[in-house]
């Protein structure tokens, strides 16, 4: 695949698919500023999207085939998508620790969804 093809589809697959790149005007001395806070929206993103993927490897583990019976995650593209359907499968047929686990990743969804407008 040529570089200028990659390029091209870096944005959609990448790692940093769901962040956007943002151009704004500030004094020269505060730009440190705007790095180091878009630098920790960053770190705090990442995060979240960890903290969804151990929930993701966990849920696997615990609950296997009764939650996983008829749900195929790896045609979902990102984590959060992955994470939002397995949160309602936990939801709806797991027990008491399932139902927790989903509330939590639904919550964790939820503000990064808050976070993204």
């Amino acid at each position: 695949m040529a570089s200028r093809d990659r390029m091209k589809r870096h944005p959609e697959r990448s790692g940093a698919a769901d962040l956007v790149r943002a151009e704004v005007l500030v004094p020269r001395d505060r730009r440190n500023d705007i790095v180091s806070a878009a630098a920790g929206m960053r770190e705090d993103h990442r995060m979240r999207k960890d903290r969804l993927a151990e929930y993701l490897k966990l849920a696997a583990e615990r609950y296997g085939l009764r939650i996983f019976d008829n749900i195929d995650v790896e045609r979902l593209d990102d984590v959060p998508s992955r994470s939002r359907v397995v949160a309602n499968a936990l939801i709806e047929r797991g027990d008491a620790r399932a139902f927790a686990m989903g509330r939590k990743m639904l919550s964790i969804l939820d503000d990064i969804e808050t976070h993204a407008v």
